[in-house]
């Protein structure tokens, strides 16, 4: 896994699926911290081949 962290958003490059789901957990939750923001309210987008971006979402 490769981890790239902007102001309030995370791109994970993630190999391993048996920890995709508790990745993206995690990361849905540092970034729901970071930006103040209910977990409902971030995003995750996938990017790319095993590549995923969290972040809030546009709205809020």
């Amino acid at each position: 896994m490769t981890f790239d962290s902007h102001p309030h958003a995370v791109t994970l490059k993630i190999w391993d699926r048996a920890t995709l789901d508790h990745t993206l957990d995690e990361a849905i939750a540092h970034v729901s911290s970071k930006a103040n923001a209910p977990r409902e309210h971030v995003r995750v987008t996938r990017s790319g081949p095993d590549t995923f971006t969290v972040s809030p979402a546009e709205d809020i």
